[in-house]
């Protein structure tokens, strides 16, 4: 299969490999992932474990469920059992705990809850519909935005009045910020995030080499791209280079893609703070309706709590969201936390860091496996 087979090809692995081996050196190495899709490939895949063991990837804020505060599921809760609604989330949202319960229970309590695949099944369920109040629970970051900012401007064409979006659309660069000024965390170089950057381009990062003297390799989501985006990470140890750097060329430029960045900035514009699991508040570091779709921000349509709920004690989702730990050594991890009994929303989504450890059998620290694995 074109573009997948030959990012997992046997020999060009070891090949890759090989050229680590010889660039990592002695002094131990920290590399955050920062897209949750290459925290699931990484353990998917078991390159964590034939990496040498000098160099250590931990795992960043990039996945859009995890990123959700509890305070926000209350919120979308609290519409979704607003008499007269239809809620419509994509799965992942489902099963995200609240302070007191999940969509999936509120659901079972008689919310009128519908998973959808897209925003625009959500403005058609509204179209068929005219009776009732369609609320989509928008989530994500820049790669999702622009779908919805696509379907705001079909809703406002096509004159539908009983549509709404609840947004928690997110940006990637503030978090970033915020994880390099953690006096807590020390950082040798970023995988950066490949779907992300299909719409930003690559210039939006350029301020991580320039002011945190920190290199970033933006990364395809197989096997080989994480690998080779590693050895580019070596490579530019070697030649005293600090840059950007653009593994995922056949599908990534650095201007990235103008039209979703122009219908995105048509519909939206940046919250003054939001909070985010594990980082607090961030200043500009998300999206809302601009006042020309006010019509549509479900925000404004409807009563939402807007309380800031603290996470379960027992729960470090915040930590694993930093880089802080790894989340085998979560004191709930495996045990009373599981895909199927989730207390924190990183064992919830697929793109969550606990949920790729669970999956895939990482229970622990390091277990030596053969490369074959790959």
């Amino acid at each position: 299969m074109k573009f997948v087979d030959e990012f997992r090809d046997p020999a060009a692995v070891r090949e890759v490999l090989d050229g680590i081996v010889s660039l990592a050196g002695d002094q131990p190495l920290k590399f955050m992932e920062v897209c949750g899709g290459h925290t699931h490939t990484i353990y998917r895949h078991g390159l964590e474990q034939i990496l040498p063991a000098q160099i250590e990837l931990v795992h960043g804020p990039g996945c859009p469920v995890c990123v959700i505060p509890m305070g926000r599921v209350d919120d979308a809760i609290a519409v979704a059992e607003t008499p007269g609604i239809v809620f419509a989330t994509f799965g992942d949202m489902l099963r995200v705990p609240g302070s007191r319960s999940t969509l999936l229970e509120a659901k079972a309590r008689g919310a009128h809850i519908e998973m959808v695949y897209s925003p625009m099944d959500a403005l058609e369920m509204a179209e068929a519909q005219p009776d009732r109040e369609v609320v989509f629970f928008a989530v994500g970051f820049e790669t999702t935005a622009p779908s919805t900012a696509l379907t705001l401007l079909a809703a406002r064409e096509r004159n539908v009045t009983n549509f709404s979006v609840f947004c928690n659309h997110v940006t990637i660069v503030p978090p970033i910020k915020a994880i390099l000024d953690s006096p807590d965390l020390r950082l040798d170089g970023f995988l950066g995030p490949g779907h992300v950057s299909t719409v930003v381009g690559t210039r939006p990062y350029r301020f991580i080499p320039e002011r945190y003297g920190i290199p970033l390799v933006v990364a395809g989501f197989e096997p080989l791209d994480i690998l080779q985006a590693v050895h580019m990470l070596l490579a530019q140890r070697r030649d005293g280079r600090c840059e950007i750097e653009n593994q995922y060329r056949r599908v990534v430029t650095t201007d990235g893609n103008a039209r979703a960045l122009d219908v995105m900035a048509e519909v939206f514009e940046l919250r003054a703070h939001f909070e985010w699991r594990g980082l607090g508040f961030i200043s500009q570091s998300a999206l809302q309706l601009g006042d020309e779709f006010a019509p549509w921000d479900a925000e404004r349509r409807y009563s939402v709590p807007g309380v800031r709920v603290a996470d379960p004690k027992a729960c470090q989702c915040g930590e694993v969201l930093k880089g802080a730990i790894r989340p085998w050594e979560c004191k709930v991890f495996g045990t009373a936390c599981t895909p199927t009994t989730p207390i924190g929303t990183c064992m919830v989504s697929s793109e969550g860091a606990c949920a790729a450890y669970y999956n895939y059998g990482r229970l622990a620290g390091r277990d030596p496996i053969p490369v074959r694995a790959v």
